[in-house]
């Protein structure tokens, strides 16, 4: 019973801030923005469709995981359309896709262990994905990681990810000693190998995170986990000593303000814009998130500290937590290994994402160019952490 009224409370929540944001948009502008008002609306019908779903015909599972989705793409699609309202007509299209594919997984796909048998597949898919932008893709600030075909254009590796995870699930799962990691290894590698080649430092970050998570939860074993970091230091060293991009980016992180105007611009704009905001912001439409390069997707998170503030930047951080628990706890009431793994993994990939780019944005760490989980713009991003959410969806409502 308490868990059901804590559901109902944070759906209220949901809802609160959807009426909150979208009509603080609508008055924004005179007369009144019938847009925000109907894309409010939008969120709201397609939220308490697909929970009604999940409540009515899959009472056992967890609740809680599409209500957090719900809340990070309501602010992001909010400031998405407080920056550029064209690209937010698209991010709901692709919410709508979203929404639809986490309910389809769940009511369609079958016992999830069954899947276990096309560990091929995954690891040809995963390698085709990952090798993908290295050959035809096109560079975009920085990084050679977007692919265009026609007048589409998509981030492989965000594709790349569920595979690779499903592979280190099936390759994992029957782990007996080092001879059953030589395999895994050498794909992680020539993963990480693209990722480098691309100049996609962030997704390089990415990968290692769900690598070394998903091999400790599958060996126990830290001394594993501690060769893995030192060979992942000696690989980020020669990266460094090799590729000028990365020395640029290194040297950003560690001294911004040496050339603010250039090359630290974006950094230093940010933390211009998170320092601006303080701790309630200056209010949703009165700030100026337009002065921050790539506001709508890589630095999202500096234009919402600015006019939300930063309390609202640690609800945010502190929701992806309680996120990366809801899916993680899943993983102690499966027996089934690979799907043990496989949720591990997707939860690993959607908390180590986070951190990465929320470390980068306020100069944690060197700055990567990955998405906000839900919250950046990008239609690839949306499908594939809705995808991992419908697959720990289907999880939590028990083999």
């Amino acid at each position: 019973m308490r868990t059901r009224r804590g559901e109902f409370k944070l759906l209220m929540l949901t809802y609160l801030l959807t009426i909150a944001v979208f009509g603080n948009l609508a008055i924004l502008k005179q007369p009144i923005d019938t847009g925000a008002i109907i894309m409010g609306a939008i969120i709201f019908v397609l939220v308490t469709y697909a929970y009604f779903i999940i409540r009515k015909f899959f009472p056992d599972g967890d609740k809680f995981i599409l209500q957090f989705a719900a809340i990070f793409s309501v602010i992001g699609i909010a400031m998405i359309y407080r920056l550029k309202p064209a690209y937010a007509i698209r991010q709901v299209i692709w919410f709508t896709i979203g929404v639809t594919m986490f309910v389809l997984i769940i009511v369609i796909l079958p016992n999830i262990k069954s899947f276990v048998k096309y560990k091929r597949i995954y690891m040809i898919i995963t390698l085709i994905f990952m090798a993908m932008a290295t050959f035809i893709g096109r560079d975009v600030y920085g990084a050679k990681n977007w692919v265009f075909i026609g007048g589409f254009g998509f981030q492989p590796s965000e594709i790349g990810k569920l595979f690779f995870v499903a592979y280190l699930a099936a390759a994992l799962k029957d782990y007996k000693d080092f001879k059953n990691l030589i395999e895994p290894a050498l794909v992680v590698m020539a993963t990480l190998g693209f990722m480098v080649l691309q100049r996609d430092l962030g997704s390089a970050l990415l990968f290692f995170g769900i690598s070394i998570t998903m091999l400790y939860i599958a060996t126990s074993k830290a001394k594993y986990i501690v060769v893995c970091i030192i060979l992942f230091a000696i690989g980020a060293f020669v990266s460094y000593k090799l590729f000028g991009h990365v020395r640029v980016r290194v040297d950003i992180w560690l001294n911004p303000w040496e050339d603010p105007t250039k090359k630290g611009f974006q950094l230093v704009q940010s933390l211009i814009a998170i320092a601006s905001g303080g701790f309630l912001g200056t209010g949703l439409g009165m700030g100026h998130p337009g002065f921050v390069p790539v506001a709508d997707s890589d630095f999202i998170f500096a234009a919402i500290c600015e006019e939300f503030g930063v309390f609202v930047g640690f609800g945010i951080m502190i929701f992806y937590f309680l996120l990366f628990y809801r899916c993680m706890r899943i993983s102690l009431f499966v027996e089934d290994k690979f799907t043990q793994l496989l949720v591990v993994g997707y939860s690993a990939m959607i908390a180590t994402q986070a951190l990465v780019i929320i470390g980068g944005v306020v100069g944690a760490i060197p700055l990567t160019g990955i998405t906000l989980p839900l919250i950046s713009k990008g239609g690839s991003s949306m499908f594939s952490i809705f995808f991992a959410l419908g697959i720990l969806q289907k999880a939590s409502e028990g083999e």
